[in-house]
C-alpha cells in the first residue's frame, strides 16, 4: 500500500500544531533551515507515535526546494503541503525577507504544483500585516500574483523597498495572491491551496516582535486586540484543520484571516 505524506515546510510552532492534527498514521516530512531544530521536534513527535522524516531546506535555495520535493515522492503520495517557513521584520533585512517569504514560497509551491496527489491539500501561513497595506495598484496585484517566481525579486517596486516591515507585509500579500492565482491550476490536478493570514500568535517568532524595536506597536495591538488576547498555536491549527480535511473541500484559493480582530480594528476603528 503506498503510503500518504505531509510535508510541512518551517518546524516552528504553529507547523508543529498543525502537523499534530493533519499527520496522524501518514508519512510527515520535517524540512527546516535549521536541522536541528527539525530533529528536536521530530523526536517529540516520533515519542507520540509518529512517522517522521527530516530534511534541511532553505525555501530561498531552489536546489533545496528541489531535493525536498525529491525526497517527499520517494516517501509516497503527497497529500498535504503546509508552509510556515519565514522570517519576521525584527529577524532580517528587506532583501532578506523577500528571498524566503516571498521568493520562497511561490519557488516551494511551482516546485510542488505538479506532483500533489488527487485529494490533497496545500496551505500557505501568512500575515495579517498583508492586510494592512495601502491598496496595491491593479498592475502591482498582478505582478505578485502571476509574474514568475525567478523574476519576482526583479520588480521595481519590489526592489525599491529597503524597510524590512514594509518587505514583510508586502510579501504575505504576495503569498496570500499566488495562492489564489495557483487555486485554478492546483484545481486541474483535483488538489486545493489556501491561504491563512495568522494575527499575533505566540511563538518564539511573535516574541522576536513583541521584544524587538518595534515592540511598542505590538504590544498596543495585542492589548487592543477586540478578543482582548493573542492567539495560540493550537487555534491556527485547530482552522488549519478543518481547511485540509473534507470538511473543508468546497475552500480553495481563499486567505483566511484569524487576527483576533486586529485587521477589523486597524481599518475600522481608529479612534484609539
Amino acid at each position: 500500500m503506498f503510503k500518504q505524506v505531509i510535508v510541512l515546510s518551517g518546524a516552528g510552532a504553529i507547523g508543529i500544531a498543525i502537523a499534530r492534527r493533519i499527520a496522524v498514521g501518514k508519512q510527515l516530512v520535517l524540512a527546516d533551515v535549521n536541522i536541528a531544530n527539525a530533529e528536536k521536534q521530530a523526536q517529540e513527535l516520533r515519542n507520540a507515535g509518529f512517522a517522521v522524516h527530516t530534511i534541511g531546506c532553505d525555501v530561498s535555495n531552489p536546489d533545496d526546494v528541489h531535493k525536498l520535493v525529491h525526497f517527499a515522492v520517494g516517501l509516497g503520495d503527497i497529500m498535504g503541503l503546509v508552509n510556515t517557513a519565514g522570517l519576521s521584520p525584527s529577524q532580517a533585512s528587506a532583501k532578506r525577507l523577500f528571498a524566503v517569504d516571498l521568493y520562497g514560497t511561490a519557488l516551494l509551491l511551482d516546485s510542488f504544483a505538479d506532483v500533489m496527489a488527487k485529494g490533497s491539500s496545500a496551505l500557505v501561513i501568512g500575515s495579517q500585516s498583508a492586510h494592512r497595506l495601502e491598496p496595491l495598484s491593479i498592475e502591482q496585484t498582478k505582478a505578485l500574483a502571476l509574474t514568475p517566481t525567478e523574476d519576482l525579486l526583479k520588480l521595481p517596486f519590489i526592489q525599491e523597498v529597503d524597510d524590512s516591515l514594509k518587505a514583510y507585509q508586502l510579501s504575505k500579500r504576495g503569498n496570500a495572491l499566488r495562492v489564489q492565482a495557483q487555486a485554478v491550476k492546483w484545481g486541474h490536478r483535483g488538489a486545493r491551496i489556501n491561504c491563512i493570514s495568522a494575527g499575533i500568535i505566540h511563538t518564539p517568532l511573535a516574541n522576536d516582535e513583541l521584544n524587538g524595536e518595534r515592540k511598542q506597536f505590538y504590544r498596543n495591538m495585542l492589548k487592543n486586540l477586540p478578543v482582548g488576547r493573542g492567539g495560540s498555536p493550537d487555534e491556527v491549527a485547530n482552522l488549519a484543520e478543518l481547511i485540509m480535511s473534507e470538511k473543508g473541500a468546497y475552500i480553495t484559493g481563499s486567505d483566511l484571516l484569524i487576527d483576533g480582530g486586529a485587521t477589523a480594528k486597524f481599518w475600522w476603528d481608529q479612534a484609539d
